[in-house]
């Protein structure tokens, strides 16, 4: 099978990668909203297709639908009440959403899909004091170490409100676009720097919608490379075994986390692929994300998951097989690499991430510590090598097996000497890692010299 070196890369069976935007948003344009309710995510579009798969009775239509008529209880019931009004025009269930919103413990976000997809139930008491409080929410100062699932909440509640109130939305819309995105999340990404974790891609694919869809801004713009690799590095940060549960069987998504996985992160994390897929289902990382989600054993059928897999899905849009995935992926902008035996729910798996290294073998996950690895892990594609032996190693490679060495130091030029061949200078990228290509079918000496530290003045 053909292999992924570097992110980025297509297969060659796949569309030419596309121009590199800057995406930059002039800093005397205004960031305004001019779409008329519902704005956020429901647009004519998907309105339209999902009253389609009302009326075709769809497997994932009969699932919410069955939740909400049985009155079973809703994880989210604003925005469970508001869907359901929106795609039936159940008055009582829009009602009930309003109610919800306006009482104790409604969250920001709840509130602002409430008050953007109920407008036409709202009385004008209930719409002022619906608006105040997302007024309220979005002029608040952010907090310090502000999250991403926050900076989404307040965008919904801003787009949402954003011509009832004055001033506030606006004001919000401009900081997030421009000092927390354009400021301090764009940068850090150029950069090599993890600003976005896994676990962020729900909440962040919410906000790009909204962005996009009420403002015409592609946030996505300003920092192509890392949404083009983002589908496929998602894709590849999965261990290979399903989870079963009692609604429906979960992919887990690589964590740090010891004990039973988190089934609500894995729930979010299909809605992200979703959420992938709606911005740009032309793009060719995001139709192999739809040929992995056209598995309906994996479809979210809990109260939780049900009401996004109806609202995100789209089983019309035809998808690419994710057997055609390479079976490594290395990002070197950041330092990431993770690698399959196989595509198979048994196969071995790899990944190191932000400074976390772990092996995913026969059902079991462990940690690894590179200082501590005495022999390299072998994988079909991919052959790594670790810790003290890293420095000088022999290895007989099969054909086309790629060998990465790990644990060196982040950014840092180093000479390699591979037998019969002349000495020749590499650097390693944010997390140490050192890809190499060496001969195959026969047994090749490496030996590896420390350079200079990069990028510092003379290192060449």
């Amino acid at each position: 099978m053909t292999r992924i070196r570097i992110a980025g890369l297509l297969l060659t069976c796949w569309a030419p990668c596309l121009a590199a935007q800057t995406g930059a948003v002039p800093a005397d344009e205004p960031v305004m909203v001019a779409t008329e309710h519902p704005r956020l995510f429901l647009r004519p579009a998907r309105l339209r297709l999902l009253k389609r798969e009302r009326d075709r009775s769809s497997a994932r239509w009969m699932q919410f639908q069955t939740l909400m008529v049985g009155k079973a209880p809703m994880p989210e019931p604003g925005f469970a009440e508001a869907l359901y009004h929106q795609v039936t025009g159940d008055a009582e269930a829009g009602r009930r959403a309003i109610a919800w919103a306006l009482g104790p413990g409604a969250d920001l976000r709840q509130q602002a899909l409430v008050f953007d997809w109920c407008q036409d139930l709202s009385t004008e008491a209930q719409r002022r004091d619906l608006a105040a409080r997302l007024q309220k929410g979005i002029a608040a100062p952010p907090p310090a170490n502000e999250t991403v699932a926050q900076v989404r909440s307040r965008v919904l509640a801003a787009v949402a409100v954003f011509d009832h109130v004055p001033q506030a939305p606006q004001r919000e819309l401009e900081r997030v676009v421009r000092a927390w995105w354009g400021g301090k999340i764009v940068p850090a990404l150029k950069a090599g720097r993890s600003a976005i974790a896994r676990d962020d891609a729900e909440p962040l694919w919410e906000m790009l919608h909204a962005i996009r869809d009420s403002t015409n801004i592609d946030l996505r713009e300003a920092v192509p490379r890392f949404f083009k690799d983002f589908p496929v590095e998602h894709l590849m940060s999965y261990y290979p075994a399903l989870y079963p549960a009692p609604e429906n069987d979960y992919r887990i998504g690589l964590t740090r986390r010891t004990g039973e996985p988190d089934l609500q992160l894995a729930a979010l994390s299909r809605v992200a692929e979703m959420e992938m897929v709606a911005l740009d289902v032309n793009a060719p990382e995001t139709q192999v994300l739809q040929g992995w989600l056209m598995h309906d054993k994996f479809m979210l059928k809990g109260t939780f998951g049900a009401p996004y897999e109806f609202l995100w899905a789209n089983p019309y849009q035809p998808g690419l097989s994710y057997y055609h995935v390479p079976l490594i992926y290395h990002n070197p902008d950041f330092g990431k690499l993770f690698v399959r035996s196989n595509w198979d729910d048994d196969a071995d798996w790899f990944g190191y991430f932000d400074g976390v290294m772990q092996r995913f073998s026969e059902g079991r996950l462990t940690p690894l510590n590179p200082k501590l690895m005495t022999a390299p892990i072998s994988l079909k594609e991919a052959a790594i090598v670790f810790g003290p032996q890293a420095r000088k190693f022999q290895m007989t490679l099969d054909e086309e097996q790629a060998v990465f060495v790990m644990g060196l130091e982040p950014r840092r030029a180093y000479d390699v000497e591979i037998d019969d061949e002349e000495m020749f200078e590499a650097e390693t990228d944010p997390g140490g890692i050192l890809a190499l290509d060496l001969p195959h079918g026969k047994e090749v000496g490496v030996r590896i010299h420390e350079g200079c530290r990069m990028p510092d003045a003379g290192c060449r």
